[in-house]
């Protein structure tokens, strides 16, 4: 066995992985269906309709070849005007969209300053040979500052989230000033887990901290989160997006994002918009049951409970299954220090939350 080695070590470790089939019935506490529109089989229905009456079900290509559907410009249009941006590109994971950014953008001569807690897309990107990174203290706004002040690179790129994934801080609203006072300086936000979360209109950070959006921001979010479906988008000016289709490889040499996702994916944006208000309330309701029961205020929906233990966490995550529940549990050396992650899911009720934390409350 060629890596066996390497698997009893994790074993002995308590970081070692695997999969397990979902179980519908259980209650959901652990996915990133935020929103709950996972199961909106209205949006299902009404995407099957669109491509029931499309000549085509699937891509069959390279949006560069002949893979760009109307179906994909229609949504990048909705999803510009729902943001504030110019130009935008949908493809086919958050994953690959980091990918996609950081190394086509980080050019020799450039420098990337990435957020220490940066998602680990983006930090496989920073490792390529032809990335120089430097990583800033999270979301240290004058560690930053430092690092821009000194900085005698070309172009400055700095890449931070929204939302982070595991802490759920949200990122300091003075990096877009800080980052507005460098010529020649980028600002990628990974808004994965803010985008159908936080803001006026749950369009993200941006519109959560009432950002005009400036030629230099770039806006990347996921669709299999609050949206309900799969894949990613880019948001930035069109110069931006130019560039990225003509260098970004998991753009140029990918089958583009499935019809399916993106029409679902539009469905759920309308739908988000259409309802903000009462799903504003209902993510507020949420919020105010994790204080109470936590005294953590949460910036969105993720809740990191700190245990610092691999096998209490595990322990933990085995006896809500026994009680129908599940929750995540995050361990090193994803996050410093094994957590529970708890999402506080608007597709959950409150009762079900109430009663998750109590039971996770009762394991402390």
């Amino acid at each position: 066995m060629l890596y066996e080695k390497e698997l009893r070590a994790l074993k002995r470790s308590h970081r070692y992985r695997q999969r397990d089939v979902a179980v519908d019935s259980l209650k959901d506490f652990a996915s990133n269906d935020y929103l709950g529109l996972a199961h909106n089989k209205k949006l299902h229905m009404l995407t099957c309709k669109v491509l029931q009456e499309n000549p085509i079900h699937a891509t069959k290509a390279s949006m560069l070849v002949n893979g760009y559907h109307q179906i994909h410009k229609d949504f990048e249009d909705a999803l510009c005007l729902a943001n504030g941006f110019e130009d935008g590109i949908v493809l086919g994971s958050g994953f690959n969209a980091n990918i996609a950014l950081i190394e086509s953008l980080v050019r020799k001569g450039d420098m990337l300053f990435m957020d220490e807690l940066y998602h680990a897309s983006g930090v496989l990107a920073a490792n390529l040979e032809s990335v120089e990174v430097t990583f800033f203290r999270h979301n240290d706004m004058n560690h930053l500052a430092e690092l821009l002040q000194k900085s005698d690179a070309k172009r400055n790129i700095v890449a931070v989230e929204g939302i982070y994934s595991m802490d759920g801080d949200m990122c300091d609203k003075e990096v877009f000033s800080l980052v507005d006072g460098y010529a020649n300086t980028l600002l990628i936000v990974d808004e994965a887990h803010s985008s159908g979360v936080v803001g006026k209109n749950l369009m993200g950070v941006f519109d959560f901290y009432n950002i005009e959006i400036q030629p230099h921001y770039i806006k990347m979010g996921t669709l299999g989160k609050a949206y309900g479906s799969f894949g990613a988008f880019i948001l930035a000016s069109k110069h931006i997006v130019e560039y990225l289709l003509n260098r970004a490889k998991p753009i140029i040499y990918a089958t583009s994002l499935s019809l399916y996702d993106t029409q679902l994916a539009h469905h759920s944006l309308a739908y988000i918009l259409e309802n903000k208000s009462s799903l504003r309330r209902a993510i507020a309701t949420r919020q105010k049951i994790i204080k109470e029961f936590f005294e953590i205020d949460v910036a969105g929906l993720i809740v990191p409970i700190v245990i610092g233990d691999n096998v209490k966490v595990m322990q933990i995550k085995e006896k809500l299954l026994t009680k129908g529940y599940a929750i995540g549990a995050i361990r090193q050396p994803t996050v410093a220090s094994a957590i529970v992650r708890l999402i506080a899911r608007v597709g959950s009720s409150e009762e079900d939350l109430y009663q998750v934390c109590k039971l996770i409350k009762e394991q402390l």
